[in-house]
């Protein structure tokens, strides 16, 4: 199970602080990651975190995004800073690739201009 949350309403250059906590042991030895689904759009991978701590940016978040995990309390984080209407989206994590039984709720974050 997969449980997020953290988001919110924040203006433009604002900033947010998502978490994920993971339940069983599935997640916990496999790369880890956030999604993100705006109105109309497919869900796209936007952050991932491997198990040793090696992290990869969609080139649109990158620079302002960062995501960490926490193994031992098989917890993954994203903070978002500089954050722009266009990171509008409601925001899920997942395993990477994602394991589509798993889905969670997801945390909506809208950003105000």
């Amino acid at each position: 199970q997969l449980v997020e949350s953290g988001g919110g309403l924040v203006q433009t250059g604002g900033s947010l602080r998502l978490s994920c906590a993971a339940s069983g042991t599935v997640f916990r030895i496999k790369a880890m990651g956030w999604y993100r689904q705006a109105p109309g759009n497919q869900r796209e991978l936007v952050a991932r975190i491997t198990y040793s701590g090696a992290t990869d940016y969609a080139d649109s978040v990158k620079g302002r995004f960062t995501v960490s995990r926490d193994v031992a309390k098989n917890t993954v984080g994203l903070q978002m800073n500089a954050l722009k209407p266009e990171d509008t989206a409601v925001y899920y994590c997942n395993a990477v690739p994602a394991l589509e039984n798993y889905w969670g709720q997801g945390t909506q974050v809208t950003v105000s201009s």
